[in-house]
């Protein structure tokens, strides 16, 4: 399929009217020569779930990532467009300060070889915030978002390697919230987990979204019917559509979205 057929619809940017906290306009994204986005808007709202899903390689995990601009860390890339954050575009921003405002959780749980304690407090000590502020108070908060608190509350100078595949992951997103992120992106995080600890990750953000603003990738479309509040659909690197997540899934107004959620490819 040749992405140049495939049209986004009019809409697609903002499918509720509440604020929104991320905007993106018009990103086109290169891999050296291979372009990767096409003409991407979308508007990202605060307190809520986004998510993103469509086939293996449409560009869903490649959008999220310039969102917080991980990207940047990759040889003979380039972006064009804007990226805003509270109305203020974040490729003019020292980005060592966006990724404090936006966290990012991967999809394989990646903790430090370190203590469950000093991957909590890794990221506020790097970052200046325990200056007046009670170290053990921050990682009890930190836990205590991400649902982890009382399985490790016993265990906090013990090798986070010690903890379970499940347990690792919202470590990791405990991790991203102890420097009190304003959105917490997710690229397929429980895609290496079993259904009894997705369900738990499905959960904590449910509960989240009340803190921060939600972005999540994944190839699971019935958890972006779970957790979202609006869903995306890409294909070959472009947005088709991204409305509520239950017009997604019931009514989309695109063909090959309809294709999608139905199961005729993917």
């Amino acid at each position: 399929m040749d992405p140049s057929s495939l049209q986004q619809s009019p809409t697609a940017a903002t499918p509720q009217a509440a604020p929104i906290k991320m905007r993106a306009s018009n990103v086109n994204f290169y891999y050296g020569k291979f372009q990767a986005l096409h003409n991407i808007s979308l508007d990202i709202a605060t307190n809520k779930v986004t998510a993103m899903i469509g086939p293996s390689g449409c560009g869903k995990s490649t959008f999220l990532r310039n969102l917080n601009r991980i990207n940047e860390t990759l040889r003979d890339t380039r972006i064009e467009g804007e990226i805003t954050l509270d109305g203020e575009d974040i490729l003019d921003k020292d980005v060592t300060e966006i990724r404090r405002r936006i966290g990012m959780v991967f999809q394989r749980p990646n903790p430090f070889p370190k203590s469950i304690f000093e991957n909590i407090i890794y990221g506020p000590k790097i970052n200046g915030m325990l200056k007046g502020r009670n170290a053990a108070e921050i990682v009890e908060k930190s836990l205590r978002r991400a649902a982890l608190w009382d399985e490790a509350k016993d265990k906090l100078h013990e090798s986070a390697y010690a903890l379970s595949g499940g347990q690792q992951q919202r470590l990791c997103i405990a991790r991203a919230l102890a420097v009190d992120p304003e959105v917490l992106l997710l690229d397929e995080p429980c895609s290496a987990l079993d259904p009894i600890a997705t369900a738990k990750i499905e959960d904590l953000l449910v509960g989240l979204k009340d803190q921060c603003t939600i972005v999540i990738v994944t190839h699971n479309m019935q958890q972006a019917a779970r957790v979202a509040d609006t869903t995306g659909f890409f294909l070959l690197g472009k947005l088709i559509e991204h409305d509520k997540t239950d017009v997604i899934f019931k009514n989309p107004s695109k063909r090959e979205t309809e294709d999608y959620i139905t199961g005729r490819f993917g």
